[in-house]
């Protein structure tokens, strides 16, 4: 998984304009990924079946202040070489209500409060928290 500071030089919060963000990125950062909301996980299965998401190649699980997410690192189609969008005038909704306020630079800590980058971080946290976890194969109605 592609770290943020690994796209994008990462500037201190003052250094923004805050009306211009987007004008002052480079690496168009929130054109690279995807960020899906799921329900939260409740039951073994549940927590199973993030397990299989987070073993796929640039997929994270996290729980943040909004809850439960999965993203995906995969840019944009649309994304131009020099961080422009190719479709601008026509780009999806979602993309035009996209705001500064939720722009990546101005974020002064990372609000995740849970992050599974992998398989092996997300198994430790389910065997803390399900102390039966290894039968969870064996358990009807996982």
């Amino acid at each position: 998984m592609t770290d943020v500071s690994e796209v994008i030089e990462v500037l201190p919060v003052a250094d923004f304009e805050a009306d211009n963000t987007c004008g002052q990125c480079s690496k168009s950062l929130c054109c690279r990924y995807i960020t899906v909301p799921v329900d939260t996980p409740r039951s073994m299965r549940e927590y199973d079946d993030l397990l299989w998401m987070v073993s796929h190649r640039g997929v994270r699980v996290y729980r943040d202040v909004d809850g439960w997410g999965v993203q995906t690192m995969n840019s944009c189609e649309h994304l131009l070489p020099g961080g422009g969008c190719g479709i601008y005038e026509t780009r999806p909704i979602v993309c035009r209500e996209h705001s500064n306020e939720d722009c990546e630079f101005v974020r002064e800590e990372d609000d995740s409060v849970l992050e599974f980058n992998n398989y092996a971080s997300l198994d430790e946290y389910c065997r803390k928290k399900f102390k039966s976890w290894d039968k969870r194969f064996k358990l009807e109605g996982v």
